[in-house]
């Protein structure tokens, strides 16, 4: 398991609503800010790539592990 310190500002930063969970919605409007262009089947899907727990939603301790996987080792 990836530490989770190591995220946490990124989560932070997605969770806009502060509940301790990425929504699809939450994803998506990142996205969008950041200049992307992104539909809600593609936010849902990668909501669904990240979610460990098939709750729906994303938490930092499966951010984590997601990025730490998928974070190339220098």
């Amino acid at each position: 398991m990836t530490e989770n310190v190591d995220y946490k500002a990124t989560f932070d930063l997605i969770d806009v609503d502060h509940d301790g969970l990425i929504s699809a919605a939450e994803l998506k409007n990142l996205m969008v800010a950041l200049g992307g262009e992104v539909s809600d089947e593609m936010a849902e899907h990668a909501v669904t790539v990240i979610d460990t727990d098939g709750d729906g939603l994303v938490s930092l301790p499966e951010l984590a592990d997601y990025l730490g996987e998928n974070t190339p080792k220098s």
